[in-house]
């Protein structure tokens, strides 16, 4: 059986004693660069930060997880429970996670696999940690299988040294383009891969996969951050410097408010574990592209000469 959290005896008091386990746990992972000790020691084990579905609070967990390839795997066994764990609904709610291994720490885009990669890399856990074979033996439940990967971009290196303001707000500007152009071109190889299949075997399925609906999911909600955050401190920052330019923050403050409408209409179509209406998606997907393109061209204009000489981080007083 795997020597992983997810295979600790069931306490007494499941609310109040495995929370408190879970703990020490974290608590020892952290003091000793990611060593435990007890039935985990000598373990591959990291902890995972979520945020909370309906909380919105950050939530802790230790995990055992295998690796494959680049990525690492972790797997919702819940103990071989007839329900998901708490963590696998919360990255579903909110796809980037932290990932803690030894004294390392890093955001990660968790993935959950499907149909045939989804047995593959099972078939992969269970060769490394077969215990977790005795979990799925052990219920109806189809164990999640997550895959942690890069949350950049394909490709991603950033645009350089970050010295001004201005080189941090492109940063951000490069990091949502990049991540856009990333969906939509997985988009368009889904469609692509269904209107090329031809002869035996199944062609892609109808809806869109986790994949996408992930990686979007991810985007949306950085951009909604970004905005949030100009709205509330960039913007008025500048403003009380330059009164001149409150037509600049009107049509900036307009186009904030499209591309939130769009990223809404976006979001409603995540809804979903599969995103099921990929036309109406892609359709959507095109209309975000396209105005926060060209939102972002304007801003950049407008903005960045004002910003090349403040220095970032921010000098404290």
């Amino acid at each position: 059986m795997p020597t992983s959290p997810s295979r600790p005896s069931r306490p007494s008091r499941p609310s109040e004693s495995f929370q408190s386990f879970h703990q020490s746990v974290i608590d020892e992972f952290r003091a000793n660069g990611g060593k435990v000790g007890g039935p985990f020691e000598g373990g591959d084990l990291l902890l995972l930060t979520t945020t909370g579905a309906r909380s919105g609070a950050s939530r802790t967990t230790p995990l055992g997880y295998v690796r494959h390839g680049d990525s690492l795997l972790v797997v919702g066994s819940n103990l071989g429970g007839p329900r998901h764990p708490g963590w696998y609904h919360n990255l579903l709610a909110h796809p980037v996670v932290r990932v803690e291994i030894g004294t390392r720490s890093f955001e990660a885009l968790a993935v959950p696999a499907e149909g045939a990669r989804r047995e593959e890399l099972f078939a992969h856990v269970v060769r490394a940690e077969p215990g977790y074979g005795d979990y799925q033996a052990g219920t109806d439940r189809l164990l999640p299988v997550v895959v942690l990967e890069r949350a950049e971009p394909d490709g991603w290196e950033g645009p350089g040294e970050v010295r001004t303001l201005a080189d941090k707000l492109m940063e951000v500007h490069t990091w949502l383009r990049a991540q856009l152009a990333q969906v939509r071109a997985e988009v368009d190889a889904h469609f692509a891969a269904r209107a090329a299949h031809q002869g035996a075997g199944a062609p892609p399925a109808p809806g869109l996969g986790l994949q996408i609906r992930q990686r979007c999911l991810a985007f949306c909600q950085a951009l909604e951050f970004h905005h949030a955050s100009e709205d509330g401190h960039l913007f008025p920052g500048i403003a009380r410097h330059h009164p001149h330019l409150t037509d600049v923050f009107d049509r900036l403050d307009g186009e904030h408010r499209t591309v939130a409408r769009i990223q809404g209409e976006l979001a409603a179509l995540l809804a979903g574990i599969a995103i099921a209406d990929p036309r109406r998606f892609r359709t959507e997907l095109a209309a975000m592209s396209a105005e926060l393109n060209a939102h972002l061209d304007y801003e950049e204009h407008a903005l960045l000469p004002l910003l090349a000489d403040v220095p970032w981080p921010p000098v404290m007083p």
